[in-house]
């Protein structure tokens, strides 16, 4: 039997809500029929597209046939929006950062409870290959127990000549990027966290972070160094991971890259010193070629559902979300936490996180 498609409508058609129709057009079971948004030109290309355009959010919400409301504005008024979506009957998905502020999340969920409607955020580098790699290569022990890794992404470019430049719109690379980098990290490790550091970048001169840097112990001793620049016109590695037995490095989004792993076919040879400048050095010469592999970096095959099929599944109480409000919730309540670390320049301690 055919099954009937949910309609989805897009609330903000920029660059991320246009996306969004590529994304959703494979799944069988959304669909997306219009669009609102408060530019003109961009409800007109949206109409251009084929689909219906609204002249506000009230039309939207007070659409019948109308399933999902999907969130893809600006940061500030997501909270807003999702409240009335949910108030109105209709499941939401919204775009990350989710809110600016931890308490507006929870009071968006008392309203997605009362409603008992879905609410799901678009964490949607959860499913990116260099993130599954990783996922696989620690759950696997691929490199031994891992006690450090490092995850960045960076470019040349500054920060997007948009709202993202403003602070009262939620701008800033660690809500923009970090977000992303540390719902990734969360999910590596169940280990709560230590402590935090952090430092903001703010080169360019804007009212918002262009960057940041922080670093992050957790209780079982893993540390991490989460990084976003806008200003690196040389990039360093995607990931840099060290454990017991090896080390393992992507260096960019073509999953170039390559791991180094204790031979256990081969005992320990010493390895031979290097000429290091004006001395010679054993300690920091590279490991015996006869005692370690190199081995490739291979992508790790997933499973799992997209995030739309499963958000549909959510619907139907079929499963449950592979996006948990609560790790969204955790997310949100680390960059606080690295904020508060960047302006008052200490090392947090003593975390509920």
């Amino acid at each position: 039997m055919e099954q009937n498609k949910y309609s989805l409508v897009i609330v903000g058609f920029g660059g991320m809500g246009s996306y969004h129709v590529q994304l959703i057009e494979p799944s069988e079971r959304l669909a997306v029929t219009g669009v609102y948004d408060v530019v003109d030109y961009r409800k007109e290309l949206a109409a251009a597209k084929g689909f219906k355009t609204y002249d506000s959010l009230e039309a939207v919400l007070s659409d019948e046939t109308v399933d999902v409301v999907l969130i893809a504005t600006p940061n500030d008024v997501h909270k807003e929006i999702a409240i009335r979506a949910l108030t109105a009957g209709k499941h939401v998905i919204c775009e990350k950062p989710v809110t600016v502020d931890s308490a507006d999340l929870r009071d968006i969920l008392e309203v997605s409870k009362e409603s008992d409607r879905v609410f799901m955020v678009h964490q949607n580098r959860r499913w990116d290959e260099d993130f599954l790699i990783i996922q696989d290569l620690i759950e696997k022990k691929k490199i031994g127990e891992v006690f450090h890794l490092e995850s960045r992404v960076q470019g040349a470019n500054g920060i997007p000549g948009d709202w993202r430049q403003l602070k009262a719109y939620g701008g800033g690379m660690l809500l923009d990027w970090g977000v992303h980098l540390l719902d990734q990290l969360l999910l590596l490790t169940g280990s709560r966290i230590d402590s935090v550091t952090a430092e903001l970048s703010t080169i360019l001169g804007t009212e918002v972070d262009d960057g940041f840097t922080s670093f992050i112990r957790f209780k079982d001793g893993l540390t991490a160094v989460i990084e976003v620049g806008t200003t690196n016109f040389i990039k360093l590695p995607r990931w840099y991971v060290k454990g017991t037995e090896g080390t393992a490095i992507i260096r960019d989004w073509d999953l170039s890259g390559e791991i180094v792993v204790n031979n256990p076919d081969v005992a320990k040879v010493e390895p031979k010193p290097i000429q290091a400048g004006q001395g010679l050095t054993k300690t920091m010469a590279p490991p015996s070629e006869e005692s370690t592999l190199r081995l490739p970096i291979e992508k790790a095959l997933s499973t799992k559902q997209s995030f739309y099929d499963n958000f549909v599944s959510v619907i139907e109480g079929k499963s449950e979300p592979l996006v948990k409000n609560e790790e969204v919730h955790r997310v949100l309540r680390l960059i606080e936490t690295i904020f508060e670390a960047a302006e008052k320049r200490a090392v947090l301690k003593d975390l509920e996180l």
